[in-house]
């Protein structure tokens, strides 16, 4: 089967780090039929490429010198943790690891819009054990992995587990991975996975170890970024991210800003009362090379000039006896702050759950039919990251390629009633 050439076209923007307009122009066509070649096939202004473009596109990236400053290198994805295929934290991503996903990803996307359908990962048996609540992302990996030809495993909640009975978590791996060809496993205390880890030879997928590090959801998040600032002409190089809300505890953050630090001349701005601060730690990993952070509480200042705007909730559950001083529904994310501080393609996220009651001080929901929110089209994201993922873990990211065939099932066109609008954006 051929390179879809949506993927093709969006690799080689990806490995030039070419924004679309200098991209048309480096292979010699108008940017609108650049805009239609990158739609999908289903859009009634979509087109095929033609041949000698695609070649020529093909060609320009076999001539790329590996070394150049504006060029990744090309090579095949790989997640491994102490040299065996296991996602616990981003820090195991260089920036080339990271692209060398998102190329699998992209090939992916057909099969997450319901057009296509693969087997390649018949017979597999995913475990999917979450000792604290979760529903997002605990269907979005059941989702991914059925999606691949698997089938799921559930478990839910800690207390009537057998680990409340005293079971070790090192018997608890052991035992599932006799059951599972791959566990996901989100714990309430930091730094649990990996106890997961040190039991079993099967892939393990840190799906959130309390306040430490949620790295599927980062990978999925900077997907988006990629995907949307393709679509308004600009590169993740040199951004401005704007984090807001509960820095501290907020596992999400911590993961997303060492990815993007990952990137060249990144602005971050830190938003938060003070109790809720970033930890020390990441602080230290993203203020490193050539990036800018600032930290304050005023929340318009901290927004402007913003290309990503990203809310975080406050995690209730991570705190003890601790007060919250300085956090107040001032800090809620609406549409008359969006529009008094932010820019028509300012991009506004949010891992979810969002806290949607009036007066929240969250992500509002007067936000809802602003283009600017992506944060529905970030968990369509979420279902071909995951699918790259367990595919590069279990070795069959090779197969995926050829192993589509047509879905026989009618799908809808848009997933949801208002993705029409944001047909482009794919």
């Amino acid at each position: 089967m051929p390179l879809q050439q949506q993927t093709l076209l969006r690799d080689a923007m990806r490995r030039l780090n070419m924004t679309r307009d200098a991209f048309a122009n480096r292979i010699g066509v108008a940017r609108r039929a650049l805009d239609t070649w990158l739609l999908p096939d289903e859009s009634a202004e979509s087109r095929a490429m033609p041949e000698i473009a695609s070649r020529y596109v093909m060609e320009i990236l076999e001539r790329t010198p590996a070394g150049d400053e504006y060029t990744q290198r090309v090579q095949s994805p790989s997640i491994l943790y102490e040299g065996r295929p296991h996602l616990l934290s981003v820090d195991q991503f260089t920036r080339d690891s990271v692209e060398a996903l998102f190329r699998v990803a992209d090939t992916m996307q057909p099969i997450a819009r319901r057009q296509k359908i693969t087997r390649v990962l018949e017979g597999a048996v995913l475990a999917n054990l979450f000792f604290e609540a979760s529903t997002r992302t605990r269907v979005s990996f059941g989702a991914a992995f059925c999606r691949l030809g698997g089938s799921v495993c559930d478990t839910t909640g800690f207390t009537f587990s057998s680990m409340a009975k005293g079971e070790s978590i090192y018997d608890t791996s052991r035992v599932i991975s006799g059951y599972a060809d791959a566990l996901v496993v989100r714990h309430p205390e930091k730094g649990s996975v990996a106890e997961f880890v040190r039991a079993t030879n099967v892939p393990v997928i840190n799906a959130g170890d309390g306040p430490g590090e949620h790295p599927s959801q980062a990978l999925l998040d900077l997907y988006t970024i990629q995907r949307e600032f393709s679509r308004v002409g600009k590169i993740v190089d040199g951004s401005h991210i704007a984090m807001v809300g509960d820095l501290k505890y907020g596992r999400t953050v911590h993961s997303l800003a060492k990815l993007l630090a990952l990137y060249r001349g990144m602005k971050f701005t830190l938003i938060s009362p003070a109790s809720l601060e970033m930890p020390a730690s990441i602080l230290d990993q993203i203020t490193r090379g050539d990036h800018v952070v600032e930290q304050t509480s005023d929340l318009h200042a901290g927004l402007k000039g913003a290309d990503v705007v990203y809310a975080t909730r406050i995690q209730k559950e991570r705190f003890a006896d601790e007060s919250i001083e300085g956090y107040t529904p001032d800090f809620q994310i609406n549409q008359a702050l969006v529009e008094s501080v932010c820019g028509p393609d300012t991009l506004i996220m949010h891992p979810l759950p969002r806290d949607g009651r009036p007066g929240a001080n969250d992500l509002s929901t007067d936000l809802n039919h602003d283009p600017r929110l992506a944060i529905f089209r970030q968990t369509d994201n979420g279902i071909p990251v995951r699918m790259a993922i367990f595919a590069v873990l279990l070795g069959v990211e090779k197969q995926v390629q050829h192993s589509m065939r047509d879905a026989a099932w009618k799908a809808p066109a848009y997933i949801g009633p208002d993705d029409a609008v944001f047909h482009g954006v794919d």
